[in-house]
């Protein structure tokens, strides 16, 4: 862990009342929830990996809606022919 620095930082009273109630659900200090806000916020190299698997997962979703259109397309036909032979 790198160490730490002491910082002042101006919020308003509701941004104290949130970060003291986040505070008491997660169990952990108001620094603790800043650090992973700060974190959180934070952009990496990872979130260029994230958006091109989310490329991929719409492509595949993309792909899977079209091969269900046709399939749905070949039922209907299959059932308009099959109505005319019975």
């Amino acid at each position: 862990m790198s160490a730490l620095l002491r910082r002042q930082f101006l919020v308003t009273e509701e941004h104290v009342a949130k970060l003291e109630d986040l505070s008491s659900e997660e169990g952990v200090s108001a620094t603790e929830i800043v650090r992973r806000a700060i974190d959180a916020y934070h952009t990496s190299g990872d979130d260029a990996e994230l958006e091109r698997l989310v490329d991929m997962m719409a492509d595949s979703v993309h792909e899977a809606v079209k091969e269900v259109r046709a399939a749905r397309k070949l039922v209907r036909k299959a059932n308009k022919d099959y109505g005319k032979v019975a």
